[in-house]
């Protein structure tokens, strides 16, 4: 009898705890495809956009084309590796990797393409178990779970950016594709 009783426990638990551990899997899985698409369309966008024209402001005031990409990629690696990995975050005044300084344009996108290579690698491992955990961000309490979705608007945003720069230098931009 108690046999049976720890066999209806364990079934029990299997099957009221499973479908939460396969949604928040489905979280990962689609977060990660969309960081791929995202990857594939931003490094499109640095393409497209002639290496003279990288340092173009829309305003003295805004980032250039090439800072907005290079920020692109300190944002991702500061919100994935140390927010949500623990790692010490980068110092912005000392960090060399993703300053535009006498970077070329095929550097720029080489270290883009490698900051999502480690972004999307570090996720296809992550725990889901953990996107429930609060961070402090910028004085809110946020889960990770946020933090990972803030991390993709944040891409967004700056891409936007990049797209008007291009639209005010007379480019047409890549073709959007869905989801990214």
């Amino acid at each position: 009898m108690r046999q049976f009783n720890i066999s209806l426990t364990a079934l029990f638990l299997f099957l009221t705890l499973s479908p939460i551990g396969a949604q928040e899997n489905i979280f990962i899985s689609e977060v990660v495809e969309r960081l791929e698409n995202s990857r594939k369309y931003l490094l499109q966008v640095a393409d497209a956009m002639p290496e003279d024209k990288y340092g173009y402001k829309a305003a003295p005031e805004s980032l250039s084309f090439s800072e907005n990409l290079m920020h692109i990629g300190f944002a991702l690696d500061w919100h994935c590796q140390s927010l949500l990995g623990g790692r010490e975050a980068r110092d912005w005044n000392t960090d060399t990797i993703y300053k535009t300084d006498n970077k070329s344009k095929a550097e720029m996108i080489a270290v883009i393409d490698e900051t999502f290579n480690e972004a999307i690698s570090y996720l296809k491992g992550f725990d889901p178990q953990q996107l429930d955990e609060k961070l402090d961000y910028f004085g809110l309490d946020r889960s990770k779970r946020q933090i990972v979705m803030l991390m993709a608007e944040h891409i967004v945003h700056h891409r936007a950016q990049m797209l008007v720069q291009m639209r005010l230098n007379g480019l047409t931009p890549p073709r959007f594709v869905l989801y990214q």
